[in-house]
């Protein structure tokens, strides 16, 4: 009974500890749809927690829909995104196969590399960076983002990968191989199908990256048409006033892809972590 009545209580510790981070991790969250659900003159007095039903409106969405061109950023950090994210996981896979399936001299080295470029602050790059699209007339172009965006998340995506790759035995490759199967078909056809859930969540954590990248977007895209939703929210905030509601309704509305993103490859990304995190 006492180990009972103990274990009933770890598991009531253990929840509310749980429901506690939860709760803080959400807040957040929880208070930008608040705030961008006040209305104007409301958030001039002190904000509730829980705020009076009519404090709430929608009037923040329709003015920043209206009085600017919030869905071209939006499709711009789409298109900028999905072209990092698509590269960047093709570089990534291949290299990450490399690094888990061969031993060559140069291996340990090139791991070190990855980890020491992901480690570099992206205010290091930024001047070089500038400098090279300079004369690359690349300034106000998606390709200048797409491969500033490329630069970080390829260290990232292919540790992230090589640990999945890693947990995949290498005696089904074998198998296959004897079964009359080439390397590449061996990898196309039971390599990669098992690598799915690895794949998924590297490109989900791959697309957050891209999606929510500031300073080279603010560097090197300086026309307004050609914004990101990072950069545009960002001049919403003005040099001697900020009208919260409006920045925080933009903020919801850069939130969906990556939420939906989050429903729908879950369970890919728990399976992809989980498994990659563990040798086979």
């Amino acid at each position: 009974m006492k180990t009972l009545k103990k274990d009933k209580r770890r598991r009531l510790g253990f929840f509310v500890l749980m429901l506690l981070i939860v709760i803080i991790l959400a807040f957040p969250l929880y208070w930008m749809i608040v705030t961008a659900l006040t209305k104007r003159s409301a958030l001039l007095d002190n904000v509730t927690v829980i705020p009076e039903l009519s404090r709430l409106t929608i009037e923040n969405f329709k003015t920043i829909v209206e009085s600017q061109p919030i869905f071209i950023w939006f499709g711009n950090s789409i298109f900028v995104t999905v072209f990092s994210t698509v590269i960047a996981i093709i570089v990534s896979t291949m290299a990450a196969y490399s690094m888990s399936r061969f031993r060559y001299r140069s291996t340990n080295f090139l791991g070190f590399f990855l980890l020491v470029v992901r480690m570099l602050p992206e205010t290091l790059l930024v001047v070089p960076l500038y400098m090279m699209f300079t004369n690359m007339q690349l300034i106000n172009n998606y390709a200048s983002l797409i491969i500033s965006n490329i630069t970080f998340i390829i260290p990232f995506s292919t540790w992230m990968m090589k640990g999945y790759f890693d947990s995949i035995p290498t005696t089904l490759e074998e198998a296959a191989r004897i079964d009359g199967c080439s390397r590449i078909q061996a990898v196309r056809k039971v390599i990669f199908p098992l690598a799915k859930p690895g794949i998924a969540a590297t490109a989900t954590y791959s697309a957050i990256l891209a999606w929510s990248e500031f300073l080279f977007a603010r560097t090197f895209v300086t026309r307004p048409d050609r914004w990101t939703i990072t950069v545009g929210m960002s001049s919403l905030m003005g040099e001697h006033m900020i009208i919260w509601g409006e920045v925080m309704a933009a903020a919801a509305i850069s939130v969906i892809p990556i939420a939906l993103i989050f429903i729908f490859l879950e369970k890919y990304m728990v399976a992809g972590v989980t498994a990659g995190a563990v040798k086979g």
